[in-house]
């Protein structure tokens, strides 16, 4: 199985039980299994779209909540969930964005242009793929970048609307 980017949407109250569970656990084990209506797979899109940006020189607000949103905040207190049983050990451990964060990076995922940022990307599906480093990508990836970009955009404001906090992490 392919290692991809993963977000989970939680409450402080979940992520309380979580850090009990691994407390009282000989293994560490958080007992970590969130709703699966508040997870999602986004695969390597929002990375492509990094190295789209990047590669293209845009800059400022675009790259940072990108970067934020799938990169998490310094911080947190969630060492416990750095676990087998949340992810394979991958990158870097679980990183969260807290309920006031989860706002922020929504209203700049919301103020963001998908269709602006993608102006420059070139027609040509083979050079399309090669801006945004996807090798072997089957067809044009303007439409998978901009779905993926959009269930980002949901993602994040369904999470700051019910006031919960974002786990991000590769697997």
């Amino acid at each position: 199985m392919a290692l991809t980017q993963q977000l989970a949407r939680v409450s402080p109250q979940y992520l309380a039980q979580c850090r009990a569970a691994a407390e009282v656990s000989a293994d560490g084990n958080p007992g970590w299994d969130p709703p699966a209506e508040d997870t999602v797979d986004l695969d390597w899109a929002i990375g492509g779209l990094l190295w789209f940006c990047q590669r293209m020189r845009i800059e400022g607000p675009c790259v940072q909540v990108l970067q934020r949103s799938i990169s998490g905040d310094p911080g947190g207190g969630i060492e416990f969930l750095d676990h087998p049983e949340v992810y394979d050990g991958f990158g870097s451990p679980p990183a969260l964005l807290a309920p006031a964060a989860v706002v922020e990076v929504a209203r700049g995922l919301a103020a963001l242009d998908i269709g602006e940022v993608l102006s420059c990307l070139p027609a040509d599906h083979l050079e399309a793929a090669e801006a945004c480093g996807f090798r072997g990508f089957n067809g044009h990836p303007r439409k998978y970048l901009v779905e993926h970009f959009e269930l980002l955009q949901s993602f994040y404001l369904t999470a700051g609307q019910r006031g919960l906090a974002v786990l991000v992490w590769t697997d």
